[in-house]
């Protein structure tokens, strides 16, 4: 069905890379009147990562501060998720005025959600601020978009599975969508005069098509949304496209091209465990040059994503989820937002060793196969001094921070390099009953001690979600 039979159309509400979001109306058979998001999801995208994302959100959500799922609408190449509306305040329109009440609450549910993804082997790969809706006044959260989203080695769900062997053999078959509907009450058509067509026009379909879904009968993807074989799946109305692959013939001159290509001389292979004359140096030399570039997951927002993904490391699990939850809530306790701003990986790595300190980062980077060379030793940052000290709690001029983090921190010296106050006022010490008030004055070492632990550079001792939850900050929160 056209959405515009459904929905109101509202006003667009949201824009990434994969995806648009729409607040749409619609009306109830009971007489009501709902609201729900409308993520549109770029024709570009693998159907196979559009069953991907549809089936974390059907199997993990709807609890645990996780976005479910309403309905799911197919026509041709575009597909539309359709989830509730949760009303939200940005994040930098907030961070600088939320109590310490407030910030411990915020972090506590991030956690939860992510402990229960991580129950169903789900690993996000994209936790940010703008992926954790707030709504501070009733303090509901929601974890949203799981279109990057990987799985552990035993996973729950089945399409993660499908989505990891297809990455590592660097391509595959396509996938037949659904179209699907969930929950008791139904949706009825609107009124031909209320009808918007604003989403219409502004999904034109791009220059590139995603490639037909052929050879699916043979697949892994055919049926896993068809016929759910988990309980936490609610059976739906399933609606088949009509719409067949048709056979392409490859053209005779791209044939006889074909095996020209493969006989064009490759370079010497080199040996993986050889070592050269440039190794852990600051050069490069042409035995390096000639090694076949290395293949790791990277996706995910710059300046949330851990060391082991910067680095390149192949075996990535969901501590890069908790590294992410630890950089927002050094955001949180700092008053900077965004912390981290890095034009590459290496920069990036170099921004945390200025926090975490260079000598730590390389003994990490050992325990999961990376060498790392610094030129300079960057001493390691106490993290309640730092946060303080951003946030205003503390002068700059105690001098417990290095010079040359001042010189590149202090907003007195005119640079911004890891993050903006989020507030003027940040900038200056605060009054002592502004403090109070907001429960700044006395923040408790519980706290520094979860973000240590959750910016542990080593991925197979950071904190976990489920024990992070038993953490004495949480003493007096319910699991």
């Amino acid at each position: 069905p056209q959405l515009s039979q459904i929905f109101r159309i509202i006003d667009k509400i949201g824009e990434g890379t994969f995806s648009s979001v729409y607040l749409a109306e619609a009306q109830m058979t009971d007489g009501s009147r709902r609201m729900f998001a409308l993520k549109h999801l770029i024709p570009t995208s693998h159907p196979v990562r559009i069953a991907a994302e549809l089936q974390c959100l059907t199997v993990a959500g709807g609890k645990e501060n996780v976005m479910g799922v309403t309905y799911c609408f197919r026509k041709e190449h575009y597909v539309v998720i359709v989830m509730p509306y949760m009303e939200h305040q940005t994040f930098v329109d907030i961070v600088g005025s939320l109590s310490f009440e407030d910030v411990r609450h915020y972090i506590f549910h991030l956690l939860k959600a992510l402990r229960h993804i991580h129950k169903f082997g789900i690993i996000h790969r994209d936790i940010k601020p703008t992926n954790f809706l707030f709504n501070r006044q009733k303090r509901e959260y929601a974890l949203v978009d799981f279109g990057l989203a990987q799985g552990t080695p035993d996973t729950q769900i089945e399409l993660l599975k499908v989505v990891k062997s297809k990455s590592h053999k660097g391509g595959g078959s396509s996938t037949k969508m659904v179209e699907e509907s969930l929950g008791k009450q139904k949706l009825v058509p609107l009124p031909p005069n209320t009808r918007n067509t604003a989403l219409q026009s502004s999904t034109k379909a791009p220059a590139k098509r995603p490639c037909p879904a052929s050879r699916i009968k043979h697949s892994k993807v055919s049926g896993l949304l068809s016929k759910p074989k988990r309980e936490e799946l609610i059976p739906r109305k399933i609606v088949s496209s009509k719409h067949r692959s048709v056979p392409v013939r490859t053209p005779l001159n791209q044939r006889q091209k074909a095996p020209i290509e493969s006989q064009k001389p490759k370079p010497p292979a080199v040996s993986p465990s050889l070592t050269c004359n440039c190794y852990m140096t600051d050069r490069i030399c042409n035995i390096c040059l000639s090694r076949k570039q290395q293949v790791a997951p990277r996706a995910g927002t710059p300046g949330f994503r851990a060391p082991e993904v910067l680095t390149k490391c192949p075996n990535q699990g969901t501590a890069i989820d908790m590294w992410s939850a630890g950089v927002i809530l050094l955001s949180l306790l700092s008053g900077r937002y965004p912390f981290f701003k890095a034009s590459d990986d290496l920069i990036a790595l170099t921004q945390i060793m200025t926090i975490r300190g260079s000598r730590e980062t390389i003994e990490a980077a050992k325990t999961f196969g990376k060498s790392i060379v610094c030129s300079r030793e960057l001493p390691r940052l106490d993290l309640k001094i730092l946060c303080e000290t951003l946030r205003g709690l503390r002068s700059w001029d105690d001098g417990l921070l290095p010079a040359e983090f001042q010189a590149s921190h202090n907003p007195a010296e005119g640079k911004q390099d890891a993050g903006s106050p989020v507030k003027k006022h940040n900038s200056s010490l605060k009054s002592s009953a502004e403090l109070q008030e907001m429960g700044w004055d006395k923040v408790p070492d519980d706290v520094y001690d979860l973000l240590d632990k959750l910016l542990d550079l080593n991925p197979a001792s950071r904190i976990t979600a489920s024990v992070a939850l038993q953490h004495p900050l949480f003493k007096d929160m319910t699991n």
